[in-house]
């Protein structure tokens, strides 16, 4: 791999959500409502994030995320942290190219400038109760402004910029603490090609600067279960456009998509975070499906470049069923590897 980091070939992940517990939130179309606030809230999310580690730990897992049990939105989390945002008075918009779906959105009210770090406490507790590597991902310039409503700029580029130096603080921060692994979420940069070649991989090179520990790229087609599946524009554009940018590697769907893992080798010899289990309400595919996606990866990736991971989050299903489908994972890379 690349920088300290040092996995197995074919390593297992996640992308970064898990369910939350029943007793902590309650969870409807996307919504979450946390049934605490205050101190307790604070005492339930560390029980919740604990309790997700250890699941980890049990699995056998090989690169751990915290499970985002703190994050009510992706987006807005990371917001918090930054100035010229507005999350209560927000603005509406469709996003990601689905018309006819308008969404309530933050709302760019002055320039943006970080004013404190989001996930460094988040990173520093995980690492406080585990000692495996732990990954933390944070959005991308393009899925942030795609998500939210510009009363400012009125020029997506120097936005994207603005955003991108925000991040670039965050995952220095990062770094500095121990992250294992970075990953920015851009599901925009899947509809949006020619806003990716503009200035969406310039802005996420800016998001790197100074960045030496391995980086991934989430180019997720959106959670499993909430509406069609949306994958009218494909990789190899867009690889070939990202891989003039410093990113590390590339987070990919296939379970979902149906996509030739031929596809990969536009990836080089990055990283590949492969999706091959997919993240929906449906049960576990076979060890034997998901173990042909993994050997048809092979083909073009080596294993020592390679980590499997569901197609996108966990947060969308019951418990059980994402233990299995994370279980899933561990038992597909345990085949595959006595076969190298």
């Amino acid at each position: 791999m690349t920088g300290a980091l040092h996995l197995p070939p074919i390593a297992t992940t996640t992308v970064g959500s898990f369910p939350r517990p029943g007793w902590l939130a309650a969870r409807d179309r996307g919504e979450v409502t946390f049934h605490l606030d205050g101190v307790d809230l604070e005492e339930a999310l560390d029980d919740a994030t604990v309790a997700v580690l250890h699941q980890q730990e049990r699995l056998g897992l090989d690169l751990f995320t915290d499970g985002e049990q703190r994050r009510l939105s992706f987006i807005n989390h990371f917001l918090s942290g930054l100035e010229g945002v507005d999350l209560i008075n927000r603005g509406v918009k469709d996003i990601r190219r689905r018309s006819g779906n308008p969404r309530s959105v933050p709302r760019i009210v002055d320039h943006i400038r970080r004013r404190r770090p989001t996930a460094l406490d988040d990173l520093r507790f995980a690492h406080s109760h585990t000692d495996r590597p732990v990954k933390m991902a944070v959005p991308g310039p393009l899925t942030i402004i795609d998500t939210t409503y510009d009363e400012v700029y009125g020029d997506e580029a120097a936005l994207a910029m603005d955003l991108a130096a925000a991040i670039n603080a965050e995952l220095l921060d990062l770094q500095a603490a121990g992250c294992a692994m970075v990953q920015i979420d851009e599901p925009a940069m899947t509809r949006y090609h020619d806003k990716t070649a503009n200035y969406g991989a310039r802005a996420l090179d800016r998001c790197l600067e100074g960045i030496a520990l391995p980086s991934i790229v989430h180019l997720c087609y959106g959670y499993a279960g909430t509406g069609p599946a949306q994958h009218h524009y494909e990789y190899p554009e867009l690889l070939t456009l990202l891989m003039q940018t410093r990113i590390g590697g590339f987070s990919l769907e296939f379970a979902r998509s149906g996509y030739d893992p031929a596809i990969l080798q536009g990836c080089g010899d990055r990283l590949v975070m492969f999706g091959c289990v997919d993240p929906g309400e449906g049960p576990p595919e076979t060890l034997e499906v998901v173990g042909g996606r993994v050997r048809a990866a092979l083909r073009y990736v080596d294993p020592s470049h390679l980590l499997i991971a569901p197609d996108c989050g966990l947060m969308t299903i019951d418990r059980e069923l994402a233990r299995s489908k994370a279980a899933l994972l561990v038992a597909a890379a345990r085949e595959v590897r006595e076969t190298l």
